[in-house]
């Protein structure tokens, strides 16, 4: 991949590799399923887009039922989940009627495929977020947040320094480090980072994106539902991975041709939210949010009268789905609402 640049910041890098008009990693292929680099939640089965439809029109009747409201899904990958949301969410005509259908996709190539797979259904695309109407917003994250380039920062014995990417040519690349003043860093977030920490590894991208989602709901209502993968440790690690046909690759090697994702802190996202005074959160894994919102229930009454074989591979992927050591409680739920919304379902279970 050809970049003007010899020497990029990490994130300025991933920003590249990802989304680049010609050459970027989402840019230029579907990633998703058997066929892809790798398979999320909705692609493992449509009951887990049912479930959080389901979730949505709770969280709706949680804010007062508006007559006019936005469920906006931020990165709807090849719009699978979006679909199965608008299906279920046709047999509760009061909320479906009052909803408009939103996506925001930075993939143009991705956008196409989701134009091709929700044709039938009334959607909006929406490239800045911050212009939208005034409706209450229902915002949806499932793995988007780990798909946004990071920056990374290393405690050395000179002090704090920054990763770089170093284009030797257009196939090789190396990484470097440069001094940086980490409390620069500190006064432009509003919060510190540094303290106790050997490793920070932390997204512009994903704080933009929080405070202009924060911003909303403090203004017009609604609330953000995060389901990514992450930790809750206070102390940083290092997860930067590159993954390439369901295996992790080397970052500087088939760049363009890898997909790039880490593991996100939720504290950090804990810490940020905490800047606004009207808002709070609640988090929880995805094992007890899926279970608490009744996914095996849902699982049984739809078996009853299936073949023992396709009834043995629905639960097989609902254990994928809340299994502890797959994806039960690697994957964090995170939701962001108004102080005064004491709403909890999903949630109920510690």
């Amino acid at each position: 991949m050809k970049t003007d640049k010899k020497d990029l910041p990490l994130d300025q890098f991933i920003e590249f590799a990802l989304y680049d008009k010609v050459n970027g990693y989402y840019m230029k292929k579907n990633p998703f399923g058997k066929e892809g680099d790798f398979i999320t939640a909705p692609n493992i089965t449509r009951l887990f887009s049912e479930i959080i439809a389901i979730w949505v029109l709770t969280f709706w009747k949680s804010i007062g039922s508006p007559r006019k409201f936005n469920l906006l899904e931020l990165g709807a990958g090849n719009g699978e989940m979006m679909k199965v949301i608008i299906e279920t969410l046709k047999n509760f005509p009061d909320c479906f009627n009052n909803c408009n259908f939103q996506i925001h996709e930075k993939s143009e190539f991705l956008k196409k495929q989701q134009q091709f797979n929700l044709k039938s259904e009334k959607m909006t695309w929406i490239d800045d977020i911050k212009i939208n109407n005034l409706f209450p917003t229902i915002y949806l994250a499932n793995e988007f947040f780990d798909a946004l380039p990071i920056k990374q920062f290393f405690k050395r014995k000179e002090g704090w320094v920054e990763r770089f990417v170093n284009f030797k040519d257009e196939k090789n690349a190396e990484f470097k480090e440069q001094l940086i003043d980490i409390k620069n860093i500190e006064q432009n977030l509003k919060f510190e980072i540094s303290k106790d920490q050997e490793i920070i590894e932390y997204s512009p991208s994903s704080f933009e994106y929080l405070k202009d989602i924060s911003n909303l709901i403090k203004n017009n209502d609604g609330g953000l539902l995060i389901i990514d993968y992450g930790y809750l440790n206070l102390k940083m690690k290092e997860t930067l991975l590159a993954i390439k046909n369901h295996k992790h690759s080397n970052i500087l090697e088939d760049i363009g041709d890898s997909d790039i994702t880490y593991n996100i802190n939720f504290n950090l996202f804990k810490k940020f939210v905490r800047q606004f005074d009207e808002l709070n959160f609640i988090i929880t894994n995805q094992k007890k949010f899926l279970t608490s919102m009744g996914i095996i229930q849902r699982a049984e009454i739809i078996s009853e009268n299936i073949p023992f074989s396709k009834k043995s591979d629905l639960f097989y992927r609902i254990r994928r789905l809340i299994d502890e050591k797959q994806m039960g409680e690697l994957f964090k739920v995170m939701l962001i609402k108004k102080h005064k919304n004491n709403f909890k379902t999903g949630f109920e279970i510690d």
